[in-house]
């Protein structure tokens, strides 16, 4: 069954046809957004769709919003996903808890519940809730049952250290995805998937690099492609190596909000205990740059704290503002704020921040070489992991035929320019930035069937 953004309920299967096992379903679940894409028998790869704010978009949120209501007297738990979660939760007078970036958590072994209006909760539990909504809004447009699929996994989960740490990962989201419904699930490294969706628009062979830019990680793969290449059966020395870094959009986005929104809230400021002046715990704002745990500062021990620093604070009126931003779980709106400047930047090169909620006020211009400065390091990290991948796979720049860009941030320049840099202007393609890796896990599904 599944449940409208009013909560109406209806049946997902009443009309669909019975299918052979072997439907070629690519399911891309990522931090940010999932996609879920069907590689038709006819060659046709089919996005499944669902309305946001008046528009349709192959995008799925990949987030999870709930609320506890009484009914009949007695305490329920509500929950909406996706796009109708945060319609949910944006109408909502008394907010619930919104969790957003649920697979950054894959790779911790401290993280395995979460306390959810008084019951612990598995994150296997979460994320499986987010996968049953897309599996349900998928088998509606697409009209066959889904009980399988080719899954898209990093090749280096958010906090992994080790293979131990991605398998670990990796055997979590396994079961996530068996609690949504799923009978079989194969997994695919990202980039190779985006190098799948590349190739079958190439009429012949190249040597490739991928760049997968998603939320959490940046992945990229070095593989020979082609119609031969598919003509004569994929062998496992045309994947020349992997490589990733658990660093990408969510990296950029937190440098943006230490930079422009945490000292609005009282970063940097001090509070006054017996006769010594104290820094404000900066703990709390590695928080806030984490948009999506925000959400987890909502607690009572987290909130009386923050009241007595407010109390005795040398500037309490921002303490007061970060209150409310917790208070208000006002997570999402900032995202929105830091995403819309961040994708201005890569257009221009300076752009103007805002944000407003009527008691928060916020508004100030960003030059594009300010924020690339800020988020040096990062970019740094992506330079190491590429030359290092070059490096390991005994290749010359030179001898890269393409570089095919994929993923948010592939948009942003100083992102891109790395690869410029490196292979030449001329050589980077790009293409569906947002849905390639569906796409390329789907066209790997049909291969598999």
């Amino acid at each position: 069954m599944i449940r409208d953004r009013k909560g109406a309920t209806s049946n997902a299967r009443a009309h669909m046809k019975p299918t052979p096992p072997s439907a070629s379903i690519g399911i891309d679940f990522g931090t940010t957004n999932s996609s879920v894409a069907i590689a038709r028998p006819s060659g046709e790869i089919t996005l499944a769709s669902v309305p946001f704010m008046g528009v349709l978009t192959d995008s799925y949120r990949s987030l999870l919003y709930l609320e506890q209501a009484k009914e009949r007297g007695r305490d329920t738990l509500k929950s909406w996903t996706g796009p109708y979660g945060i319609e949910r939760y944006l109408e909502a007078e008394n907010k619930g808890r919104l969790i957003q970036s649920l697979k950054s958590f894959l790779s911790s072994r401290t993280l395995k519940t979460t306390e959810v209006f008084g019951r612990r909760r598995t994150l296997e539990e979460l994320i499986a809730r987010v996968l049953k909504d897309l599996r349900i809004f998928a088998e509606e447009q697409f009209g066959v049952p889904i009980h399988s699929a080719v899954v898209g996994r990093p090749v280096r989960f958010v906090g992994a250290e080790s293979e131990d740490d991605n398998a670990y990962a990796e055997e979590r989201l396994r079961e996530a995805f068996r609690i949504a419904g799923f009978e079989t699930v194969a997994f695919e490294m990202e980039p190779v998937a985006a190098a799948y969706y590349y190739e079958s628009t190439l009429p012949h062979d190249e040597l490739i690099l991928i760049g997968d830019f998603g939320g959490g990680t940046s992945d990229f793969s070095l593989i020979h492609v082609g119609p031969e290449i598919r003509r004569r059966g994929r062998k496992p020395q045309d994947l020349l190596g992997n490589s990733g870094v658990g660093i990408a959009g969510d990296a950029f986005d937190a440098k943006i909000v230490r930079r422009l929104v945490s000292p609005v809230l009282g970063a940097g400021t001090q509070l006054r205990s017996m006769d010594k002046m104290l820094p404000v715990p900066i703990w709390v704002y590695a928080k806030v740059e984490k948009w999506h745990h925000l959400s987890f500062l909502r607690t009572k021990d987290t909130l009386n704290m923050l009241r007595s620093v407010e109390a005795q604070a040398v500037e309490p009126e921002k303490i007061a503002a970060l209150l409310h931003l917790i208070n208000e779980d006002l997570g999402y709106q900032l995202h929105r704020s830091v995403q819309a400047v961040k994708c201005a930047l890569s257009a221009a090169e300076m752009a103007s921040f805002h944000f407003s909620d009527g008691v928060i006020e916020l508004e100030q211009s960003v030059k594009r070489e300010a924020f690339e400065e800020w988020i040096a390091e990062e970019l740094d990290q992506i330079t190491t992991c590429v030359d290092g991948l070059v490096k390991k796979c005994g290749v010359q720049p030179g001898q890269v035929d393409k570089v095919f860009l994929t993923g948010g941030s592939s948009f942003v320049p100083s992102v891109r320019r790395i690869f410029e840099t490196r292979f030449g202007a001329d050589r980077i393609r790009a293409g569906n930035e947002f849905t390639s890796v569906a796409r390329g896990l789907a066209l790997k599904a049909r291969d598999i069937n």
